[in-house]
C-alpha cells in the first residue's frame, strides 16, 4: 500500500537541516503555503515553528525546555566558544546599529574587511599580527558554516569577499542579551584585558 507523503514534507526536512531564508525562494514559498499546516505537525514531533515574515526567516525548536532522556532530540545543536560568541555579539550589534540607520537597503552586506576591522577593538591582538588576523577570519568562517553569514561576493582577494549578515541573528542574540554581553565586554576590557584568540 502507498503512503501519500505530505506537501510540506521537503519544508520540513530543511527545517531540520537548519534556519530557512526567504532568499530560498522555493523552500520558502512552500513554507509560507503551509504555514498553518506546519505547526500542527511539528508539535506532534515536540517542535515548534519559528516564523519571522518581516524579517524573513524561519526555523525549530523544541517544545519542552530542556529534553529527557527519553525525548527524540530533532535539532543539531552546535555549544559555540567564547570567541564565536563575541563574534556573534559583534555581528548582532552590527544589524543593530544598521537597523537604525537610514539605509534603504533590506540587507545588510559587509566586506570581510571591514568584519575584521569592527572585531580588532574586541580582541586583544597576539604576538604575531599574521596569527591574530588568521584566527579573526576563520571565526568569520566559522560564523557562515553556522547559518549567520552568506557569502554573497567570493572575491579574489579575501578581504573584499562581501557576506550578508542574516537576520537570523536576532532570534539568537536578542537586544536585551546583546546589551547585556556588550556591557560585560565593556567591563572585563576596561577591568582585565580584552579576550584572547
Amino acid at each position: 500500500m502507498q503512503t501519500k507523503v505530505l506537501p510540506y514534507t521537503p519544508v520540513f526536512i530543511k527545517l531540520l537541516k537548519g534556519p530557512v531564508d526567504y532568499t530560498e525562494k522555493s523552500a520558502w514559498e512552500k513554507l509560507l503555503q503551509y504555514k498553518s499546516e506546519l505547526p500542527g505537525f511539528l508539535l506532534q514531533l515536540g517542535l515548534r515553528l519559528i516564523l519571522n515574515e518581516e524579517d524573513g526567516y524561519a526555523y525549530v525548536e523544541h517544545t519542552g525546555a530542556e529534553e529527557d532522556d527519553t525525548s527524540v532530540s530533532w535539532i543539531t545543536r552546535r555549544p559555540l566558544t567564547y570567541e564565536e560568541s563575541i563574534m556573534l555579539v559583534l555581528l548582532r550589534e552590527m544589524m543593530a546599529e544598521f537597523e537604525t540607520s537610514e539605509s534603504s537597503s533590506r540587507e545588510l552586506v559587509r566586506k570581510r574587511r571591514e568584519i575584521k576591522e569592527y572585531a580588532e577593538l574586541f580582541f586583544k591582538e597576539n604576538a604575531s599580527r599574521v596569527k591574530f588576523l588568521k584566527d579573526i577570519d576563520r571565526l568569520i568562517d566559522k560564523t557562515e558554516e553556522y547559518g549567520f553569514l552568506s557569502l554573497t561576493d567570493d572575491h579574489e582577494v579575501a578581504d573584499e569577499q562581501r557576506f550578508r549578515i542574516k537576520k537570523i541573528i536576532k532570534a539568537r542574540v536578542d537586544s536585551e542579551e546583546l546589551e547585556e554581553f556588550l556591557s560585560q565586554l565593556k567591563q572585563r576590557k576596561e577591568k582585565i584585558k580584552p579576550a584572547e584568540l
